[in-house]
This record gives C-alpha cells, sequence and structure tokens, in this order.
C-alpha cells in the first residue's frame, strides 16, 4: 500500500517574496524550491533593469526560460543570438554557456526560469566561479 504524499500544494505571490539583487541591474526572486517542499526543480522570477546584460554562464542542468514581458536577447556559444518576445521558452542543456540581454534601454525585462535540479549551480564562463543558484536568495 502506498503511503500518500503529507506536502501541501502551495500558491506563492511574487510582491511579498523577498527580491536578491544579483548585482549588475538584475534581481531575483525565488519561488518553488526546497522550502516549499520542492524536491525535483526550482524556479523564480528575474528583472533586468534597461540595457542589463548578464554575463555569460552555464548551469550543472537543464534550464527553462520564458520571457514574460519586456525585449529580450538570447545568446548561446557556438549559435546565432535569437531576439526574444514575451512567452517565448527557451530549453537549455546543461553546461551550455549562454546569457540573456535586456534590449531596452528604457524599460525593464522579466523572465521566469526553471532548473531541473535543487541544486542547480551557475558557472561563469569568464572566470570559471561556480555558485549554487540558492546562494544568490541568501544575499
Amino acid at each position: 500500500m502506498t503511503q500518500p504524499d503529507q506536502r501541501k500544494a502551495a500558491v506563492l505571490r511574487p510582491s511579498e517574496i523577498k527580491t536578491h539583487d544579483r548585482g549588475g541591474g538584475a534581481s531575483t526572486t525565488p519561488l518553488v524550491g526546497p522550502s516549499v517542499g520542492a524536491t525535483a526543480f526550482i524556479n523564480g522570477i528575474t528583472t533586468f533593469g534597461p540595457g542589463t546584460k548578464i554575463p555569460f554562464h552555464s548551469h550543472n542542468c537543464e534550464e527553462s526560460v520564458m520571457l514574460l514581458e519586456g525585449e529580450a536577447m538570447l545568446d548561446v556559444e557556438g549559435q546565432e543570438s535569437v531576439r526574444l518576445q514575451p512567452l517565448d521558452t527557451t530549453w537549455l542543456p546543461p553546461n551550455l554557456s549562454h546569457r540573456f540581454r535586456n534590449l531596452s534601454d528604457t524599460q525593464p525585462m522579466k523572465i521566469l526560469w526553471i532548473y531541473a535540479r535543487l541544486d542547480a549551480t551557475r558557472t561563469l564562463t569568464e572566470s570559471g566561479a561556480t555558485n549554487f543558484v540558492s546562494a544568490e536568495h541568501k544575499k
């Protein structure tokens, strides 16, 4: 006989969750993670100020990103850059260097990201420095 899962469903309200400054014009609001009972993935929302671009980096797992609002460009190592429209959704395999850029000099850009592991890492391509994505939420 299988025991029912004792975890409860959660509704997360980004307006009520602390946003963390990632520096360089980007800020992140963590959403689903172990604190709400997740066992297989994490997600959150990152806002890019006007003209913000994050450095090239890779992850130790699959990643999916949906552009929620704004004008964005996805740059992927070895591929042609792709301009994104709101609701366009990406899939990136592990260890592929990439970055997102806000193409607007006046308006913010916002993405929803999903990592396929609780212990997702971000490795900066230029320096090789690696940190857990969750560490950004403790600053």
